[in-house]
């Protein structure tokens, strides 16, 4: 089994290269992109049933997924998995109900009055990860906000399995979510056609969810043809600072359950305490033999560190300089140490918050940045979801108090058409 490095006391000077990412090579892929969207733009339905054989080794006969199905979704799903989905369901639309703004109106001077207002994005694409890991509980994530910031249509694109179906239990978070079409599509073909629309499947303006480096290149190539996306993104992550205090099985288990994501993902450990590091890694080497995606796990712990740092306060510098995806403070004051993170995607405090309370049910976003992105991007909100869009009415005294200034700045700046749009309405 590959072993997480080890490093003790690292001085601060080589901090920027301990906080790198494994680097993934980019040439192919970008040729691989710009062809599946020159195909899919020029052939529309066909190139995704060409590209669906190809990458996903699956004939189609249809893109779309019937009503029939997503309907019945819920007969094939089991009891426990129904009542623990509806459960986040609720979760998550409480915790996002409750990002929901009221109007606030300024007068900035007499007579000068502004406020916001929030519209939402009329057309949302989500793209929902399938094959070894369906990620149903991301149709939960991308999907209520949506429905919450009103947009009318939120389609989902997914790849189907080898007998060309979906999981049922995908079906079912579209069907309680409010999702307005499914389709069986996955990949960059998937990205592509919902940045260019086909016969069958829509256009749309903006596109959310996670995927592999193959999705997360075509949603950067979407953004070059004006489709936005929700953010940046690359291979999962989590950091986790401990101390003494830290139980060792516990940080042990949260280190597997973002390695066992892909073999690119990376997770780093860093402590105060020798002993506490030697123990969980210890534990994450008996606790790896026993995961079915122990390969997997043990591939991305090789891109992985666990860190021995002099003070708990080198241990949130390094933190914030590394701005994980998600970060876990087992210490024994975590409140004292949330109030120095400065960059993160999600923030789990205390021995009890694993990651997976927040990848599932406890009703945060877990569509986060990733890469050192969080150093300069939120995570999915009601606000992704929404333009907002700001308003202004100015009262014939409002203009006479601040027109004079407008003017002066207008004339200065050179902009004599400004200035007149104001003088023209004093006289």
């Amino acid at each position: 089994m590959v072993a997480m490095d080890k490093l003790l006391y690292p001085d601060r000077a080589v901090w920027p290269e301990l906080i790198k990412r494994p680097e993934l090579p980019v040439m192919e892929l970008n040729d691989i992109v710009n062809q599946v969207f020159s195909d899919v733009r020029n052939d529309g339905d066909e190139a995704l049933l060409r590209y669906s054989e190809k990458f996903d080794s699956v004939t189609l006969q249809s893109l779309r997924v019937d009503e029939k199905s997503i309907m019945e979704s819920e007969d094939t799903v089991d009891n426990l998995l129904l009542e623990a989905i509806n459960l986040a369901r609720q979760n998550i639309e409480k915790f996002h109900k409750a990002q929901s703004e009221k109007v606030n109106m300024i007068e900035t001077s007499e007579g000068v009055r502004c406020w916001r207002e929030n519209r939402p994005i009329d057309k949302v694409g989500l793209y929902i990860p399938g094959g070894t890991a369906p990620l149903f509980s991301t149709v939960l994530m991308l999907a209520i906000p949506a429905r919450l910031a009103g947009c009318k249509e939120i389609i989902l694109c997914t790849p189907p399995d080898k007998n060309g179906k979906i999981h049922p239990a995908i079906l079912y978070a579209a069907k309680v979510t409010g999702v307005t079409a499914v389709f069986n599509v996955g990949g960059i073909q998937a990205v592509a056609a919902m940045t260019f629309g086909t016969p069958t499947i829509p256009p749309v303006f903006k596109i959310f969810g996670p995927g592999n480096r193959y999705v997360t290149a075509a949603k950067q190539k979407a953004f070059e043809f004006g489709v936005a996306i929700d953010m940046p993104a690359g291979p999962s992550e989590v950091l986790i600072i401990t101390d003494s205090t830290g139980n060792p099985d516990f940080i042990a288990a949260d280190l597997l359950s973002q390695a066992e994501h892909g073999t690119d993902s990376q997770v780093m450990l860093l402590c105060d305490d020798d002993i506490i590091i030697n123990r969980v890694l210890s534990s994450v080497e008996q606790q790896l033999k026993l995961l079915p995606r122990r390969e997997t796990a043990a591939k991305a712990l090789g891109n992985s560190r666990a860190i021995v740092m002099k003070t708990l306060d080198d241990c949130i510098s390094f933190s914030n300089m590394y701005a994980p995806e998600h970060l876990i403070a087992a210490v024994s004051d975590c409140q004292k140490l949330a109030g120095k993170v400065t960059s993160a995607g999600s923030v789990f405090l205390g021995q009890y918050s694993c990651e997976s309370a927040g990848d599932y049910a406890s009703g945060t976003n877990h569509t986060l940045p990733t890469n050192g992105f969080a150093r300069n991007y939120s995570g999915v909100s009601v606000d992704s979801f929404v333009k907002k869009i700001t308003f202004q009415e100015i009262t014939k005294k409002g203009l006479s108090n601040i027109g004079p200034a407008i003017i002066t700045m207008a004339e200065a700046e050179g902009l004599k058409a400004h200035a007149n749009a104001v003088s023209i309405r004093l006289k």
